[in-house]
Order: structure tokens, then sequence, then C-alpha cells
């Protein structure tokens, strides 16, 4: 299939955007990277009158730090994410996640904003933004405002973000010396959406986690947090007794969909076996 004819504004600046969105109503999409949009529009899946082009607005580009923490601007592409130093430096976990994104030829493409805005739960970046507790800085026609990623998404591709918002930029806090991190993820071939996907960010002090942020992703309609995992690690060393009292928890965190392909008997049992194995790294020091 074909898209539908649509008109075309490129837009320098944030205001210009938020303006040609706000004249073309609901019948206007934002497009940067247009890794998702772009097969949307081919199947009609979307079919807007008016494309609105944000690659060249310069401020919502850029990755550098701002008090406790890293501001990356929404458009830096997934590729980015493998190559920039302040990344790897102060949101390796970011950095982790990035070579499982799909494929090359997407990751150079693809944009943070993109994916952070479109909340797929099957997508690492998303669910890694909730790991790293950051904040997503959203501009639209009253203003601009930061959104925490626990409330930013909301259900199946339905986030914080109103009609005619854009995302500017993603608010990471920096990595800290007594953190530590981990990602892995399960997948038929590599490249491929995830069977079941986990990142962690956990705070030591000595052997014993003071605090730990759990993100799972392609176990429901959004990116979830296994906060009763979390509970029951927090204060404790990471044993064999801890890591199976976090993979029993798993049970009141997820509740995969029914899904021909992989029942949701079989995904839980994934991300308990993917826990186990990425708790043991994280005990080791990963």
């Amino acid at each position: 299939m074909k898209a539908r004819a649509f008109s075309y504004f490129r837009a320098a600046t944030i205001d210009q955007a938020l303006d040609a969105h706000a004249r073309a109503g609901d019948d206007a999409r934002f497009i940067a990277g247009g890794q998702s949009l772009v097969p949307a529009l081919s199947l009609r899946l979307q079919a807007p009158r008016l494309l609105i082009d944000i690659t060249h607005i310069a401020e919502l580009r850029g990755i550098g730090r701002e008090g406790a923490y890293l501001r990356i601007g929404a458009l830096t592409r997934h590729c980015e994410m493998l190559t920039e130093p302040l990344i790897a430096e102060f949101a390796p976990l970011l950095h982790a996640a990035a070579p499982f994104v799909a494929h090359p030829a997407i990751r150079n493409r693809g944009t943070f904003g993109g994916s952070v805005a479109l909340a797929d739960p099957a997508s690492e970046f998303p669910a890694m933004t909730l790991a790293l507790d950051a904040e997503i800085e959203i501009a639209g026609a009253s203003g601009r405002r930061r959104v925490r990623a626990d409330e930013f998404f909301i259900d199946l591709f339905e986030t914080a973000l109103q009609p005619g918002e854009l995302i500017t930029a993603i608010y990471v806090p920096l990595f800290k010396a007594d953190q530590r991190f981990v990602f892995d993820e399960l997948a038929r071939r590599r490249g491929d959406y995830a069977l079941v996907g986990c990142g962690m960010l956990a705070t030591f002090a000595s052997d014993r986690i003071d605090d730990i942020r759990i993100s799972f992703f392609s176990v429901g309609n959004r990116p979830t947090r296994a906060k009763a995992a979390e509970a029951a690690l927090i204060g404790f060393g990471l044993d064999a007794e801890h890591i199976a009292a976090a993979q029993a928890a798993l049970a009141g965190d997820l509740a995969p969909p029914e899904n021909d392909e992989v029942p949701p008997a079989m995904r839980l049992h994934l991300a308990r076996v993917l826990l186990g194995r990425l708790l043991g790294r994280l005990g080791e020091g990963a």
C-alpha cells in the first residue's frame, strides 16, 4: 500500500512545530527518524494530512550535563547511544541496551525521543528510562513540563503526551560510583523483538542493595517495573535465597497477555530465568 497524500512542513524551531500542529489539529503528526511512523503511513494505519518535520530543530539535539542530570536531546539517534562518551559514562544502561535495538539501518535513523514517545512495550529504550528514573521534558502550547518515567507510560502506546505536544529531551540522573547496572534480553534472533527483556540499576552499600529499579519489556502493554521483586531485594545481599525470592515475586509484578506464539506462562518463566541471570551478574559487580 501507499500512504495517503499529505502536506509537508519543515519546522526550524519548536514554536514553529507547535504552531503548525495547532493549526492542523488532529490531522497532523510530527516526524523525526520515521522508523515507526513511515511504515504506519504506508499501511494507512495513520493517515494525517500534514507531516511536521522536526529533524532540523537544533534545540532537540545535543547531549550534555545539567546539574545532577544528563540531558539527552530527543533527536539523539539510537546509534549515538553506542558512540557518545557521555552516554557511556553517565547513562551506561542506555549504552548497554543500544546494541540490542533492531538493526544498524534502523539505529542510524531512529531517535531516542521517538522511541520513548511511541512507547512500544517491546522496545528497549522506553523500559530503560523507567529503570533509570528518567524525566521526560515535554513542550506544548501551554509551555514545558517534565514528567517522570513512572508516570509517563500509561497503557498500550498511550503516554502522558497530549495532542500537539512533543518530547524535547530526556533527563537521566547521573550514574554514581556506588551503582551497578545490567541489561539483557531473550530473543529468537538478534534484532528481533525480544521474547522478554530486562534492565536494572542498583545502588549498593558494600554488598547490600540500598535501592534497585528493575524494568521489563515485552511482558505487557507497557514498560513494567518489577516492584515486588525490588522489595524482595532491598536491604539484602544477592545470595541464592534472595534471588529466588525476587524470582517468585515476579508473579505479582508481571501479567503477560495471551499470545499465539508465546503463552503467558512461558513468558513469565523466561522472565524469571532472565531475572536470575541478571541478578547473578549484578552480584558479581556488573
